[in-house]
């Protein structure tokens, strides 16, 4: 199962708690990760409907029954890995909880295993993290996505520092290390958390699934604004990706009779330099039964008014047709095979994460048959090979293309 954070209104522990136990999650579960902290009877989870301006949510209130303590990281881990939870939610949780310190001993000026500020070392917050990360184990959650983050200058209270300028500092230094997506929005209030925050980066992925929908969660926080303060969870499981479509791209068409194929092979090039993605020349039976060629090319729309002007000038055409259209591209990657001919440099096309094509690019083909004095058609067939052991296999880390 996939799920997907729809931060309309920020997010924060407590609104992730709510959507996972909207969405199904029994409170016993979150019983059972006090117990397995230590803490029952430190801390209570109580859990209610609200309602915010009009929508229905379910807050969770992690409660300490005692004086507040404030842990640092160290005792902190200490709880988790000690504790009877699984061992990948207790790292995820070891996780999170480590990159709040990290941040927050880079804002304050002290090192991590001293920060004991309420973000990491609070029971709550404790319990929020942990209860999170055991949560959407237990919903069977395998991949979390989470959309754009609303932040929007402020000022915000904080215990033993008085005011500071929101978004708190911890949250917008994990922000800006995740590069996350954000837009402005709700003015005055702090709508993302440093809890919040470290867990979004750190478990999610900004950017929305192709899945099918199934249930929704819809949690809060103790918060109310002029609209709906809400995080909704949507669960359900994953879809292929389709190929993405791209607006903006034109097609120029212009037909030669008068032209001498061998004057086309430059012009091709002076068209790619120029921004072309394709160009194509295609022989074609003119007007009072003459030879000649049309010439086709895609680009991009800001990149018109140059490939026109290469074809006016360069070609003996007198106009230039110009479509406006959509394609469906596959995304493209570039990795190199080992060969025992040496490296070759293979062009990938990928489909939803997935190789589903490989072919070896030519001129390193060549390259590497002049190195090793091979024959070229024994290191292509040795490359396409190798390129083929590639297919169905996730994308390889390597930048595109």
């Amino acid at each position: 199962m996939i799920g997907y954070l729809d931060c309309y209104s920020g997010v924060s522990g407590d609104m992730v708690l709510g959507a996972l136990v909207d969405a199904g999650l029994p409170l016993g579960q979150l019983e059972t990760v006090v117990s397995s902290l230590g803490l029952r009877g430190e801390v209570r989870v109580a859990v209610e409907d609200v309602d915010r301006s009009g929508l229905r949510a379910t807050r969770v209130r992690v409660e300490a029954l005692g004086r507040p303590v404030h842990r640092r990281l160290p005792a902190v881990t200490a709880m988790v890995e000690a504790s009877a939870l699984p061992e990948p939610v207790r790292a995820a949780s070891v996780a999170v909880l480590t990159r709040i310190a990290e941040v927050e001993g880079r804002v304050h000026g002290r090192p991590t295993a001293d920060v004991e500020l309420h973000e990491v070392g609070s029971l709550d917050a404790i319990v929020d993290v942990v209860g999170v990360v055991a949560g959407l184990a237990a919903l069977e959650v395998d991949e979390l996505f989470a959309s754009s983050l609303p932040v929007s200058p402020s000022e915000i209270a904080d215990g033993g520092h008085g005011a500071l300028p929101g978004p708190a500092p911890a949250t917008l230094a994990l922000l800006a290390a995740a590069r996350a997506p954000i837009r402005p929005f709700g003015a005055g209030y702090e709508l993302v958390t440093p809890t919040g925050a470290a867990l979004v980066t750190t478990l999610a992925r900004f950017e929305q699934p192709a899945m099918r929908l199934e249930r929704i969660g819809c949690g809060t926080g103790a918060v109310e604004t002029p609209w709906p303060n809400v995080l909704r969870l949507w669960l359900g499981t994953g879809l292929p990706a389709t190929p993405a479509t791209t607006e903006g791209r034109i097609v120029l068409e212009t037909n030669l009779d008068d032209m001498s194929p061998q004057l086309l092979a430059p012009v091709s090039q002076l068209l790619f330099a120029a921004g072309a993605l394709d160009v194509q020349v295609s022989p074609q039976l003119m007007k009072k039964g003459r030879a000649g060629w049309l010439v086709t090319v895609i680009g991009r729309a800001p990149a018109e008014a140059a490939l026109a002007d290469i074809l006016l000038r360069e070609t003996t055409t007198l106009g230039v047709r110009v479509h406006d259209v959509r394609r469906y591209e596959a995304e493209r990657r570039q990795t190199t095979v080992d060969t025992r001919y040496g490296p070759v440099e293979v062009k990938l096309k990928l489909l939803g994460g997935e190789v589903v094509g490989a072919m070896p690019e030519f001129e390193s083909v060549l390259a590497a048959a002049r190195t090793s004095n091979a024959g070229l058609a024994a290191v292509h067939a040795v490359a396409a090979a190798a390129a083929t052991a590639l297919l169905s296999e996730p994308a390889p880390p390597t930048a595109n293309r």
